[in-house]
């Protein structure tokens, strides 16, 4: 009798999979690796009880002489007390972009779908420890594109973040189905991603410090960059760019139509012709050096992710990223398994 098939690969799961059985199968795949690798990588800046120190200052009337450093206050002939870096609950938010382009894929997965594992995955191991999560959805084509969702905790939070990504857009208030197109009329196109509404709303609803996700391919119009370098410098930001390969190598797969998912735009076209390809591979490529230039340009670490890559191999590697950024002090970037560095050279600053 031949051996049963191993289980499906958590972050290749279907969109249709009910959120309780994607978490399960998560902390089942992923999880069970990653437990215990993040914890201690997250400090405040608020100053309280807890055990880690500092700093020292003079003694005021009213401190706990609990505190006071007896080895320092006999060196400087002056009573000095401890200072410790509180302990308290860290809340991390999500920012995913939910725009057209990101149901694209060609590996069977598409990037949302992706998204959903990714979030799912670093929301519940973030709950696990007592911290809570939050998220702001954007949906350019919904009839409210940005969605809150307060930060909550425990597993009951994930799910109910898992189930607002698979929502459908709902129609706003009032509005009419809308009428069949006439033959031969021209299909109205979807409102342009406009990334930047996303990361601007953000700055003014996260008004204390703390640890930000941004998801999102970053097909925008221009003028993200500038936000996300504000949101970067206040909060510990992490740029999760997710991909597909064909949008770096288009295969040979003879005609095709193609439609543009942001602007419904179709066109004809022979991907077996090599100068066809070789323009869209040189298109690409500066496509590629344009978005990498402007998430330098703002100062955060980033991480790719292609819809054919392991999750769990990506979320170690970030862990590595981690370590790596915390001894050197700058922000580097995390490329996606197909275009990884080799082994044992230093990721790019």
């Amino acid at each position: 009798m031949p051996a049963p098939p191993p289980p499906p690969d958590a972050a290749t799961a279907p969109a249709a999979e009910d959120p309780a059985a994607l978490l399960t199968r998560l902390e089942w795949t992923v999880l069970r690796r990653l437990d215990g690798l993040l914890q201690g990588d997250h400090r405040t800046l608020w100053r309280g009880a807890g055990l880690d120190l500092a700093d020292l200052r003079e003694y005021q009337p009213g401190d706990d002489v609990r505190h006071i450093d007896w080895n320092v206050s006999a060196r400087l002939q002056t009573p000095h007390v401890r200072q410790f870096t509180e302990d308290r609950e860290l809340t991390a938010w999500f920012l995913v972009d939910l725009s057209g382009s990101m149901g694209f894929g060609s590996t069977g997965r598409s990037k949302q779908a992706l998204a959903e594992a990714v979030v799912a995955a670093l929301a519940r191991l973030l709950t696990r420890h007592g911290n809570r999560v939050g998220a702001l959805l954007y949906r350019p084509a919904a009839a409210t594109p940005l969605t809150v969702l307060p930060p909550g905790a425990g597993r009951g939070a994930v799910l109910r973040l898992i189930a607002a990504l698979r929502a459908p857009a709902a129609p706003a208030a009032g509005d009419r189905a809308p009428r069949p197109a006439r033959r031969g009329a021209t299909p109205p196109a979807p409102p342009p991603t406009r990334l930047a509404e996303l990361l601007d709303r953000a700055a003014g609803v996260l008004r204390r410090r703390g640890l930000l996700f941004v998801l999102s391919d970053f097909i925008s119009e221009p003028g993200w960059a500038a936000p996300l370098g504000r949101l970067a410098r206040r909060h510990e930001l992490l740029a999760v760019r997710l991909l597909d390969p064909a949008e770096l190598d288009l295969p040979p797969l003879g005609l095709l139509t193609v439609a543009d998912a942001e602007t419904g735009e179709q066109l004809l076209v022979d991907t077996g012709d090599p100068g066809f390809r070789q323009r869209y591979a040189a298109l690409a490529a500066a496509h590629e050096q344009a978005l990498q230039d402007a998430l330098a340009g703002a100062g955060a670490d980033v991480l790719e992710l292609a819809t054919g890559d392991d999750l769990l191999a990506t979320l170690l590697r970030y862990v590595a990223l981690r370590r790596q950024r915390a001894r050197a002090g700058a922000h580097h970037r995390l490329p996606a398994a197909a275009s990884a560095e080799p082994a044992g050279q230093a990721l790019p600053a």
